[in-house]
């Protein structure tokens, strides 16, 4: 028996949906495998995923990607990086989270063991790169696996900083506060918003064009290369880099516990013989490794890739806050305009000195470590970190009396040429 060219024509349009629910069946025999993390995948350090979320990236992700641009702020700890986070948390239309992978490291690495290349931390790099190529998706629910207590019917009161993103303090996930409220308070949103449904949010972050993650998590931009390869994703990385004496400073004066031996140096003039080194040169070493790759220019960074020095952002603010949003495709807002114009300029209230405040005299703070640093401290800085100091264009201080002499500029001027 022959078949007319219509008939065949006919036959396979009628057969296409029956294709569809069958390839949908099958999917969905494999649907809610993967709610917990596949420890072993991650040991290996690997972007491992499960079928079912490479057949719902498939069906799903392809279109909805090609239309953010994702934006991740890869930072050090008390380098600047809750300021550089607000400059995209004050953009309208930009779905900010702070810090997502602590809830990562809670789970892996409560306490940081003294080696940095400890399997939990291969580990804790796989299951941190799986959940941000998740969260760029707006798949909130996969941080479920890391939140503890489990969230219930995707309700918690655990997410760490929620109040530090306007999306999360703000309709449709909080209906506290009415738009014409203006700046919403981290206290205020955690006091009077509802615990987080991360449905809500999940509905929040697709309805806005852009999405913007800050961390201090990985230690470098090669760490990320899977995610900024992935043509799913239209990923951009900020590196915020600061002075490694700077980040000291800011260190002791933070986290009194952890850098008491460094107080005690400071305080008295005597270095601790059991002094931890490695709270130094891991910052150095990570700025050198991280560095070097983005500025030999990679062809997997192209377009990828922007070094932000934070003096320049803090004795510029609004100049260089136009060259990152430039960078990213971005228009500058009025909202972000007077953001800067409110932070930047200092503030004497008490609030204002909060370890995680924004509202500060920028370019003031940004070398105020020259004035309650000891020259002997400096010196040792300077000596185990010359070669990013070199890098990055920080000049040495050769003395006590030039470390104190604020007229006498520590910072070259240098472009760092971040589109190629």
């Amino acid at each position: 028996m022959q078949c007319s060219w219509k008939t065949v024509i006919l036959l396979a349009l009628v057969s296409m949906p029956i294709q569809y629910t069958a390839m949908k069946i099958f999917m969905d025999l494999f649907v809610h495998k993967s709610q917990i993390p596949n420890l072993m995948n991650f040991g290996l350090g690997k972007d491992v995923k499960s079928f079912d979320r490479i057949c719902d990236d498939y069906l799903y992700c392809n279109c909805s990607f090609s239309r953010k641009t994702h934006i991740l702020i890869l930072a050090t700890t008390r380098s600047g990086s809750t300021f550089v986070g607000q400059l995209f948390n004050q953009y309208p239309d930009v779905f900010y989270l702070f810090e997502p992978l602590y809830h990562v490291q809670m789970t892996f690495i409560p306490h940081l063991s003294p080696s940095r290349y400890a399997v939990e931390h291969r580990v804790m790099l796989g299951a941190s790169r799986d959940l941000l190529r998740s969260l760029y998706n707006c798949d909130l629910y996969f941080l479920e696996n890391y939140i503890k207590p489990r969230p219930a019917r995707h309700t918690t009161d655990k997410l760490f900083r929620r109040g530090a993103s306007k999306a999360l303090c703000s309709m449709p996930v909080c209906d506290a506060f009415s738009p014409s409220y203006g700046n919403v308070e981290e206290g205020d949103c955690v006091r009077k918003c509802a615990s987080l449904n991360l449905t809500l949010a999940t509905e929040s972050c697709r309805e806005r064009r852009h999405m913007a993650i800050k961390t201090v998590r990985i230690p470098e931009v090669n760490d990320l290369k899977a995610l900024i390869e992935d043509p799913r994703l239209n990923l951009k990385v900020i590196q915020l880099v600061r002075d490694p004496r700077g980040i000291l400073f800011s260190r002791i004066e933070t986290f009194r516990d952890t850098y008491r031996l460094w107080r005690i140096w400071r305080d008295t003039g005597r270095k601790p013989y059991n002094l931890d080194l490695t709270q130094l040169t891991t910052v150095c070493d990570d700025f050198l490794n991280s560095v070097s790759t983005g500025l030999s220019r990679p062809p997997w960074l192209r377009g990828r890739y922007m070094l932000v020095r934070y003096e320049d952002l803090a004795r510029n603010p609004l100049q260089k806050t136009k060259e990152v949003y430039k960078f990213l495709g971005l228009s500058l807002e009025k909202s972000v305009v007077d953001w800067i114009h409110n932070n930047t300029r200092g503030n004497n209230d008490e609030s204002a000195k909060h370890k995680y405040g924004t509202l500060r005299n920028s370019a003031a703070n940004a070398e105020s470590w020259r004035l309650k640093l000891s020259h002997d401290i400096v010196d040792y800085t300077q000596t185990v970190c010359k070669h990013i100091l070199d890098e990055l264009g920080y000049k040495a201080v050769n003395s006590p009396e030039e470390l104190k002499n604020m007229s006498l500029s520590l910072i070259e001027d240098k472009d760092f040429i971040s589109v190629f």
